[in-house]
């Protein structure tokens, strides 16, 4: 089954999910990744997902100096796994979940990613 997905980042990723034959109709950890500036903000993120149960992680972040124009954000990685099927809208809103939970801290989103499920 083929679905029509918003003209956006989400879109666009869950669009090429579909064009490779991923079966987004099937629940699997989604990864959201985050980005602050310093650990603490990173620790004290950590603690508010972790509560809600969620599987969560942290440390410093991997940068790729050619591709990043401000180097001094960032410096720490969180991740938050989330088991939920790859649905835009549901996507979207766990996105504003975290960035409204990461913006007093100083933190932003930097994206998600899953493992592929092929149709069968």
């Amino acid at each position: 089954m083929s679905v029509d997905f918003p003209a956006d980042e989400n879109g666009d990723v869950l669009r090429a999910m579909q064009a490779d034959g991923d079966d987004l109709s099937v629940a699997r950890d989604i990864d959201f990744s985050l980005l602050f500036g310093d650990e603490e903000s990173a620790k004290a993120f950590c603690v508010i997902f972790a509560e809600k149960g969620y599987e969560v992680d942290y440390g410093p972040w991997e940068i790729d100096h050619d591709n990043v124009t401000d180097l001094n954000f960032g410096k720490w990685n969180v991740q938050v796994v989330h088991h939920m099927v790859p649905d835009h809208a549901a996507i979207t809103a766990f996105e504003a979940e975290l960035q409204e939970a990461a913006s007093p801290l100083n933190g932003r989103n930097d994206g998600w990613g899953c493992f592929q499920v092929n149709e069968v």
